[in-house]
């Protein structure tokens, strides 16, 4: 009896993992989502598919330490780390979100060694917009 034919993206014979780190990307795009209560980095290539992400809670941070400017620091340096090794050497930042690792996660970025071609706020803004909440009578 003939053996069957395994199919090319079936996860057996391991092609995924590997296609996956056999990509060359030379510039991408590093978006930093910083909130209040966590820091969420994630480096696409140019046409936007995710190559790396990570975040404050994924490097082991818990609770109000998520927040924290070391965290979001920890988190960009994680995520960059995997997009160095593929050989990327330009990046456009987009930051977005009020959060204290905005400028960590900036910094972080800039140790790395990846060359900047601009940083942008991308941060959502109403133009007036739905009505805020009602204050708080404590």
């Amino acid at each position: 009896m003939a053996k069957p034919i395994p199919r090319i993206g079936s996860r057996r014979n391991g092609r995924i993992g590997s296609r996956k780190s056999a990509r060359r990307i030379p510039k991408g795009v590093i978006h930093v989502q910083a909130s209040f209560n966590n820091t969420i980095v994630t480096v696409t290539d140019v046409r936007g598919r995710v190559v790396s992400w990570s975040s404050a809670g994924t490097c082991g941070f818990r609770g109000t330490r998520r927040g924290t400017p070391f965290a979001a620091q920890t988190a960009a340096g994680n995520a960059i780390r995997t997009v160095v090794d593929q050989g990327m050497q330009r990046a456009e930042v987009m930051i977005k979100g009020p959060g204290l690792g905005r400028d960590a996660a900036l910094r972080a970025i800039r140790r790395s060694g990846i060359l900047l071609s601009f940083v942008r706020d991308v941060t959502p803004m109403p133009h007036n917009g739905c009505r805020p909440p009602k204050k708080r009578r404590v």
